[in-house]
């Protein structure tokens, strides 16, 4: 883990007295929409990619990516000299499609879903022998998100806590591991939107459930089905899953914005979203909030707003 130290930013830590009022708990964002290209995927992509060989690196990378990954496949391919090559579905964020193509990577837009991309992917990978960069259903991934929860845990040692987004679920399959390393009384709690909810229900009914359609504002954990590998380490290490609604993450984005001056992407707002809709089942004195992005088409903000006064109006 230490040699991504000098690679990604080690991101701040922040408290809000206002919100540590409102939930009665004191909340710590890890703002993970502050790391090198605006999301967590950063640090999964470049340790996936240290771990390569130089002959794996000449053949390029190649993967499929609601946005983020992108980005960080993309970034960290450019930073060692290697092709990349990203698959992202025709309905991706233009803000996303916009900096992943300002890293170097030749993007291909395909499919009306993030399924779509990825079996485009896949196939292209067969024919061209790039190496594969999952999303999240790979252990090196995993294990470089992992870093998020010890960096926490060194800057705030009492904390009991960590809610986590969840999509395909390597971000939360990495920080239950590490975290469980570091203090195994430390409970994990997962967020999925309740439109893309296929990790919540594989997790609580104890059977691999997948859908063939999903429906959420938060693009990024918009995921149909759970990963192979990450699903298994889910159900043993982490203590509990619950799912939000669209107008609960939009509330949640709007609250960061006004009181904390931030900007988080859905995926990013799932986690607080959890806290103010769960907080009261959520027992934790120290409670850490991942932050996991904060690339958001800003043309998407009046929706948003629209959402987010459905919460206050009901």
């Amino acid at each position: 883990m230490e040699r991504l130290v000098p690679i990604v930013h080690r991101t701040p830590l922040i408290t809000s007295s206002t919100t540590n009022k409102l939930v009665g708990k004191n909340v710590y964002f890890k703002m993970e929409n502050q790391q090198k290209t605006g999301a967590f995927k950063y640090r999964g992509a470049s340790f996936k990619l240290m771990q390569l060989s130089n002959d794996e690196l000449k053949k390029g990378v190649i993967t499929a990516s609601a946005g983020n990954h992108a980005q960080g496949v993309a970034h960290a391919a450019a930073k060692l000299g290697v092709k990349a090559t990203i698959f992202m579905a025709e309905s991706t964020p233009q803000a996303k499609i916009n900096a992943t193509r300002a890293y170097g990577a030749d993007v291909v837009l395909t499919g009306k879903t993030f399924q779509e991309a990825y079996e485009a992917s896949m196939k292209k990978q067969l024919q061209s022998g790039a190496v594969y960069i999952h999303p999240f259903d790979d252990y090196d991934v995993m294990a470089g998100q992992g870093t998020i929860a010890l960096e926490m845990l060194r800057q705030e040692d009492r904390m009991d806590t960590i809610i986590v987004p969840i999509g395909g679920g390597g971000l939360i399959s990495g920080i239950a591991v590490a975290a469980k390393h570091v203090n195994r009384n430390i409970k994990i709690i997962g967020v999925q939107a309740s439109g893309a909810s296929a990790v919540y229900d594989s997790y609580h009914y104890n059977r691999v459930n997948s859908f063939t359609t999903v429906s959420t504002i938060a693009e990024g954990i918009a995921v149909k089905q759970p990963g192979r590998n990450t699903l298994p380490l889910i159900r043993d290490y982490v203590d509990n899953i619950v799912t939000v609604t669209d107008e609960e993450i939009a509330a949640a984005i709007i609250y960061m914005l006004e009181r904390n001056k931030t900007l988080m992407e859905g995926a990013g707002a799932a986690a607080l979203a959890a806290l103010f809709s769960h907080g009261h089942q959520i027992k934790s004195r120290h409670c850490g909030i991942i932050v996991s992005g904060g690339n958001m088409d800003i043309g998407a903000l009046p929706k948003i707003q629209q959402l987010a006064d459905r919460t206050h109006s009901a």
